[in-house]
């Protein structure tokens, strides 16, 4: 299970989800691009930044929950440890 943060071109929004399928679930982010009923699509946040694997989806889901209550600056600085140039990350050339 997977733990990822989603953000836009302009980083002015973040997206935390679970999947336990991170590539399919960017794909899936991806094609949602510009639909307004969906989060991603409307903010147009579909560039992954942070990710972390956890051991089953209870874990996963009490990250996600514990993630989602931090201040924006307390997920800016996860993200900026993890990737310090908030650089999208492809995880088929990924090294981090």
């Amino acid at each position: 299970m997977y733990v990822y943060i989603l953000t836009n071109p302009t980083q002015t929004v973040l997206y935390i989800g679970v999947t336990n399928d991170l590539a399919r679930r960017l794909y899936e982010h991806s094609q949602g691009r510009g639909d307004a009923n969906k989060f991603t699509g409307r903010y147009q946040a579909d560039l992954l930044v942070y990710f972390e694997q956890c051991p089953d989806a209870k874990q996963a889901i009490a990250r996600e929950k514990q993630l989602k209550g931090w201040t924006r600056q307390k997920k800016d600085a996860l993200i900026a440890a993890f990737n310090p140039t908030w650089q999208a990350i492809d995880l088929e050339t990924w090294d981090g």
